[in-house]
């Protein structure tokens, strides 16, 4: 949204894929600050519409748009973003002419993402694009995540993991992406330019900072919501620590 100069809440989201990962998803985006509104859920039985009754649960329930929309094309139009958590091929390429300018596009259902980057980038020049595959720009892959997620959770012996420390691990992966990349990334990923923008929205999985940078974020989020049982107080040494665990990972 910062690359396309969008406002988070006037931005219109369609997300293809009702299971557990999608419904995560969306509660997340809401927590940043998109609107129910502006949000329209789609499982194989199309649009997730107030009063539908066929598939529905208490978790579809929550989403359920007050739309006359019923299908995936339908709800796309003068969408901002795709979020796919379902099957290859989902996404028809007639569907992006109708999304607004500058489309954001997570296609992620592997190993055939909704559509292939290169067949939206052919209708959608001006998208931007991540799929969960290593071979194409923008993976989204939680390795990045999960493991640093855990080590702040952990450190501070947090007796859950909250929307807070979710957030804090997702602000702090969108902010690494926008400095400048160490030569570690350069070399694992030999003939890639990695510059902040449509094609680099996403640190890498081979990114040595991320295990300094997201369980400090998780770790302050836990304590700042009053779930952890121990304080981090010396952030010089447990930056130290964490620099440690990267190096013996590496050797």
């Amino acid at each position: 949204m910062q690359l396309t100069d969008r406002k988070v809440e006037k931005t219109r989201i369609v997300l293809n894929g009702a299971g557990a990962a999608g419904i995560a998803c969306i509660k997340l985006m809401h927590s940043y600050g998109v609107t129910k509104e502006n949000i329209i859920v789609c499982d194989t039985k199309g649009v997730i519409y107030k009063g539908r009754t066929a598939g529905m649960n208490e978790y579809k329930e929550e989403f359920a748009n007050d739309t006359d929309r019923r299908t995936l094309g339908e709800a796309l139009v003068d969408a901002d973003v795709f979020v796919g958590v379902s099957a290859g091929g989902a996404l028809k390429p007639e569907y992006l002419v109708k999304m607004r300018e500058n489309p954001i596009i997570f296609a992620m259902a592997n190993p055939d993402p909704e559509i292939d980057p290169a067949l939206a980038r052919e209708v959608r020049p001006d998208s931007i694009i991540a799929t969960g595959r290593s071979d194409y720009p923008n993976q989204i892959n939680n390795v990045m995540c999960f493991p640093f997620l855990f080590r702040g959770t952990l450190d501070t012996r947090a007796k859950e993991i909250n929307e807070p420390m979710k957030m804090a691990a997702a602000k702090a992966l969108a902010e690494l992406a926008r400095q400048p990349v160490p030569k570690e990334v350069e070399r694992a990923y030999e003939g890639r330019v990695f510059e902040y923008g449509p094609d680099y929205i996403m640190p890498t999985p081979f990114d040595p900072r991320l295990i300094e940078i997201v369980p400090r974020a998780v770790a302050q989020a836990a304590m700042d919501s009053g779930i952890a049982k121990i304080q981090i107080t010396d952030w010089q040494e447990y930056k130290f620590q964490n620099k440690l665990r990267t190096a013996y990972t590496y050797a």
